[in-house]
């Protein structure tokens, strides 16, 4: 099976699903938001690495920014903040240039490594788009995260492609159904930057007329 284009969901929202389902849904299909200090942070760092215009080659790396990239059998697409194609003689060709290449994503985060999988997640997501598209096979990329200023490798395995596979299989049915799941409240809830929206709080209590009474003999 295939996907047609009008049906693609975007690449990065399979970082929200898997950091919580509803705050997916809230993003990508009820088209919520909600900036707060992280999600500015964060976006200030993608817009320096998402410059199409900054392509480079230093010794035998070409570095290119902000490529866009999709999958028709996932039915995703998004760019990929940092593509680099590392010279080696098992590599693959690319238009325009000599030799053989070797395709290593790289994705920028502004915090530090994570206790979950949603970061590598998203950069396996690219690379499965990148293998499609360049009929090539991609072993690991790197996470860059901007709090420890140091990348970490990222090894594709299939534990983490079928969890990509699995994820947007859910999205698209979710997305098919305009469906948003019920809060579940977590301590990671506080961290979120739809916690207004949400109110995830809300979901603890039985009935909307309890929770308004307790809100209002808080203040």
């Amino acid at each position: 099976m295939e996907y047609e284009e009008e049906d693609f969901l975007l690449l990065s929202g399979i970082q929200h699903f898997a950091f919580c389902r509803r705050q997916w849904a809230l993003i990508h299909i009820e088209q919520q938001w909600e900036e707060n200090v992280r999600t500015f942070e964060g976006r200030s760092m993608h817009e320096n690495a998402h410059n199409p215009f900054l392509k480079e080659k230093r010794g035998g790396i070409i570095t290119v920014r902000a490529m866009k990239v999709f999958s028709k059998r996932m039915g995703v697409s998004g760019e990929c903040d940092l593509v680099e194609f590392h010279a080696d003689p098992q590599g693959i060709l690319l238009n325009g240039r000599n030799g053989l290449y070797r395709v290593v994503p790289v994705e920028y985060k502004r915090g530090a490594p994570k206790s979950h999988d949603a970061d590598e997640l998203q950069l396996t997501a690219q690379a499965m788009c990148l293998e499609e598209m360049l009929q090539t096979e991609i072993e690991r990329g790197y996470l860059y995260y901007g709090e420890t200023k140091h990348r970490k490798e990222v090894e594709f395995s299939e534990t983490l492609r079928e969890k990509v596979r699995d994820s947007l299989q859910e999205m698209h049915q979710y997305y098919e159904r305009n469906y948003t799941p019920k809060v579940k409240p977590e301590a990671k809830c506080k961290q979120c930057s739809l916690h207004n929206i949400c109110v995830p709080d809300m979901g603890r209590n039985a009935k909307v007329k309890d929770y308004i009474e307790d809100a209002l003999r808080e203040k």
